[in-house]
C-alpha cells in the first residue's frame, strides 16, 4: 500500500479574456480582495485565435494573465472557479459576458485549467467543475498536448507562463 502525502501549495493563475477594460479592472479588484496581491500581470494581448467568443463578448477581445503571490492548495480550484463564474455573471450585459475568467494553477511540471465543460481528457473535481492539464513542462520548456487550445500553444503564452513558473520556483525554494 502506498503512503499518502499532503500535496504542496501551487501557484494560482487566472488567465482572463475581456472585451470591456472597465469590467476587467473591476473583476481584478475583486480577485485581489479575495486572493491577495498579484505578483505578475501580463500585458494585454489581442485575442485572435478564434472568433468563438465574438458574438457573446463583442470585439476586440484581449487576454491577460494574472498570478497571485499567495499559494493555494490544488483542491481549492473548485471554489475558485465557482467564484470566478459569479464574477463573470456580475459583469455580464444582457446575459452576455464581457469577461471570461479561467482559473488554474501551476506546479513546476504542469499548468492546469478549470472549466465547466466535460471532455474525454478532463477530470471531474466536484461542483460541476472539471480540470485539465493544459501544458506540461519538459526539457526546460512548456509543451502542449493535442487538446491544448491554440492560444496556449503559442510561444507568447508559453513565455508568459515561463515567467510565472520562475516566480513560483523561487517561492517554493
Amino acid at each position: 500500500m502506498g503512503k499518502e502525502y499532503p500535496h504542496g501549495r501551487v501557484k494560482l493563475v487566472i488567465p482572463a479574456l475581456y472585451s470591456s477594460k472597465v469590467h476587467m479592472e473591476k473583476a481584478e479588484k475583486e480577485l485581489i480582495k479575495k486572493y491577495g496581491d498579484i505578483d505578475y500581470k501580463s500585458k494585454d494581448i489581442l485575442f485572435t485565435f478564434t472568433d468563438y467568443y465574438n458574438e457573446e463578448m463583442g470585439n476586440p477581445i484581449y487576454r491577460c494573465f494574472l498570478s497571485f503571490k499567495k499559494l493555494i492548495l490544488p483542491e481549492e480550484l473548485v471554489k475558485i472557479k465557482l467564484f470566478t463564474n459569479r464574477i463573470e455573471l456580475k459583469y455580464a450585459e444582457e446575459g452576455k459576458r464581457k469577461i471570461n475568467l479561467d482559473p488554474g494553477y501551476m506546479e513546476l511540471g504542469k499548468f492546469i485549467l478549470a472549466t465547466t465543460k466535460d471532455q474525454q481528457h478532463r477530470i471531474y473535481i466536484g461542483g460541476g467543475i472539471y480540470e485539465e492539464i493544459t501544458l506540461f513542462y519538459s526539457k526546460k520548456i512548456w509543451q502542449h498536448w493535442e487538446w491544448t487550445y491554440p492560444d496556449y500553444r503559442s510561444e507568447e503564452y508559453k513565455s508568459i507562463l515561463g515567467k510565472i513558473r520562475e516566480i513560483y520556483r523561487k517561492q517554493i525554494n
